[in-house]
């Protein structure tokens, strides 16, 4: 498996997802697993080095790197590896005189795309969809986490469906527990846990706060996360006088967010585009706090087993802030019922479906 960061080095999504596949593949019997990604890796994982310098630095490092160390176990046995890959720029070649490898790519989204909504001009953004479309060559299997991600593989990619498996991920449940809200010392607390990026909605949700406040005076809203966004949203917050019910609590650690998921009353993720699945609506179910979500690529698949009307149109502020209204004034699963759903995606499962298909890739 080769990532880009370790999550105990750099916290998001794609690394958490990296960080714990590895650790259910290394549970998982008759699986060897190896995986190398940037900074400080856990039990079992390495490390190209630090997760700072340029990216072009980085990825000349993960290459060689990758290439010096390139020849496990199966491969001295004269089997095939399989190579991982879920980052497109790092890592080694799938191909290559000391390499046998049998190529998986993890699609977790449109790197070009996402560049290009962050404010990248044409030509960067270009030059990244022809990095992808290279990196991708010669893979004989894709992995997504929803149907989104798979439609935009076909129509963007041009990869044939029958080569794409959707495995929905897992989440932790050790790590994320059930618990009773306590007796709250103020109004309610409302969890949104993001990176601060133009396509994550926050502003939409910025938005509707005053119209939530208006049901719910006391109501606080708690944004966790970082990103090149965070300037103009607490402009924005400070624009609209909503300075004393937002707060912007920037990275915290695993159990600070464990604190912050106690005393919420529910959380929401309003992303308007690119969204593959929203490992934190599966977090926030296994904390027993219900997510409220957008229609946007496969975030419904989070909850939609659970209670459909938890999701709302992206980008359409009225109906966010009345669904948080309606929130706030208990309309929403009880805590076990969404500890209960959160069950239902297990590491174990998802490593298992891994398996058979790094199997069935070796003949």
């Amino acid at each position: 498996m080769t990532g880009a960061e370790w999550f105990g080095s750099v916290p998001g999504g794609l690394n958490r997802y990296f960080t714990d596949l590895f650790g259910a593949l290394r549970q998982h019997p008759g699986t060897v697993v190896s995986a190398a990604a940037f900074g400080d890796p856990p039990p079992g994982g390495r490390s190209w080095g630090t997760t700072e310098g340029s990216t072009l630095h980085r990825t000349g490092r993960s290459v060689l790197v990758s290439t010096s160390i390139a020849g496990s176990p199966p491969e001295s046995l004269g089997l095939p590896t399989i190579l991982d890959r879920h980052f497109c720029l790092y890592g080694s070649p799938a191909v290559g005189p000391r390499h046998r490898h049998r190529l998986v790519v993890h699609f977790h989204g449109p790197w070009a795309a996402e560049s290009r909504m962050a404010g990248a001009t044409e030509f960067v953004a270009r030059a990244k969809y022809l990095v992808e479309r290279a990196r991708y060559a010669g893979a004989e299997r894709f992995i997504v986490l929803s149907e989104h991600f798979r439609d935009v593989l076909v129509t963007d990619y041009r990869v044939p469906a029958e080569r794409i498996e959707i495995i929905a991920p897992g989440v932790d449940l050790d790590r994320f527990t059930s618990t009773p809200r306590p007796e709250p010392a103020e109004g309610p607390v409302v969890l949104c846990i993001r990176r601060l990026e133009r396509r994550m909605g926050i502003d939409r949700l910025i938005q509707a706060w005053p119209a939530v406040l208006s049901a719910h005076p006391g109501a606080k809203l708690v944004i966790i996360g970082t990103g090149t966004a965070e300037a103009e949203l607490r402009a924005q917050v400070a624009s609209s006088n909503l300075g004393r019910t937002v707060d912007f609590a920037g990275r915290v650690t695993d159990e600070r967010l464990a604190a912050w998921y106690e005393q919420a009353d529910c959380t929401v993720v309003p992303s308007v585009a690119l969204e593959g699945f929203g490992l934190i609506a599966l977090e926030s179910l296994a904390s027993g706090r219900a997510p409220i979500v957008t229609d946007c690529g496969g975030l419904p698949d989070s909850v939609r087993g659970l209670d459909p009307s938890l999701i709302v149109a992206a980008g359409d502020v009225e109906a966010l802030a009345a669904r948080i209204v309606a929130a706030l004034g208990g309309a929403v699963p009880a805590p076990d019922d969404c500890r209960a759903h959160a069950e239902s995606f297990s590491w174990a499962a998802a490593a298992a479906r891994h398996h058979a298909l790094y199997t069935e890739l070796r003949g």
